[in-house]
């Protein structure tokens, strides 16, 4: 194992249409895709498709919809160490104009404690808050053994200030701001503040604000795709956590400007497909998507 990613996983129905039926109205979608899904998930697919070697905590029921998600895990050699509920969560995705609308049906009431794993080997941890306990515990536990620490800031969650703690690659949204009610700015500086030696906040299509080494607040704009060629953008964020993970496996020695410069890439080339699995990269998709947009001038 090299990398552990600890999160809820659900399977993802995205379709397009023009609008949602109510009532006894219908509606036929003009496409749709199943794939696996859940933000920590997500990436550690984008890692596996990008030549890493990545496991999987993550929650798991007996039933139909687990049993398909493990066939999708195997399919891209990732372990997975499943923690029981009753029931496999689902997503309801609709992307529309760049945007996405999203229904969720999430079972987190875990049957059972986290399961205990053997680090050995392990270069990294990534976690997106879903499993508060086995989060906290393997941070900790991978801070101590010197292991790179990675946590998706989606959301506030009951223990993500005492998590912070022990995070080394702290990358927030701008939801997360907004719970904190600070400015991207003051979130950079409560990053600090937690001794996260790198932090970011990713804002979309207007790029992501970061810092490194307790250094200036720095702006990597986002590519200039068109919008007729955004399809959809659920799951880019969870492809940008996954692809710096794979970077950082591959080229331990770049600097996070250059993993946050690849990471840009993959997420570039993933709003472009529709559903999780055809939004994952390959290093040529990266390369080609670094090269056909140019940036986004700063605002």
């Amino acid at each position: 194992m090299q990398a552990l990613f600890i999160g809820q996983a659900y399977i993802d129905v995205t379709f397009l249409t023009d609008c949602l039926p109510t009532g006894d109205e219908k509606a036929i979608a003009e496409d749709y895709a199943i794939s696996f899904g859940g933000n920590a998930v997500t990436a550690a697919f984008c890692c596996a498709k990008l030549g890493g070697k990545p496991e999987l905590l993550c929650s798991q029921a007996d039933d139909w919809l687990a049993r398909m998600f493990l066939d999708m895990a195997a399919a891209y050699g990732i372990s997975v160490h499943g923690r029981k509920v009753r029931e496999s969560s689902l997503s309801f995705i609709m992307p529309k104009g760049g945007k996405r609308a999203i229904v969720r049906c999430r079972d987190n009431d875990f049957l059972h404690p986290f399961p205990p794993l053997t680090l050995t080997g392990m270069k990294a941890l990534h976690l997106d808050g879903h499993m508060p306990d086995a989060a906290l515990h393997y941070a900790v536990t991978c801070k101590n053994l010197g292991i790179l620490t990675s946590l998706d800031g989606g959301a506030v969650r009951e223990n993500t200030d005492e998590l912070l703690d022990h995070i080394d690659i702290a990358v927030v949204s701008e939801r997360f701001c907004e719970q904190l009610g600070k400015s991207t700015g003051e979130t950079l500086n409560y990053l600090r503040s937690k001794n996260c030696p790198v932090g970011a906040v990713t804002l979309g299509e207007h790029g992501t604000v970061w810092y490194e080494a307790g250094g200036p607040d720095k702006v990597l704009p986002a590519l200039a795709v068109p919008l007729e060629k955004v399809v959809d953008s659920n799951g880019a964020g969870d492809v940008f956590h996954g692809a710096y993970i794979a970077s950082y496996l591959h080229w331990p020695e770049h600097s996070w400007d250059q993993h946050f410069h690849f990471a840009r890439g993959a997420s570039t080339h993933a709003i472009q497909h529709l559903g999780n699995e055809a939004s994952l990269p390959t290093m040529a998709d990266i390369d080609r998507a670094i090269a056909d947009f140019p940036e986004k001038l700063a605002a």
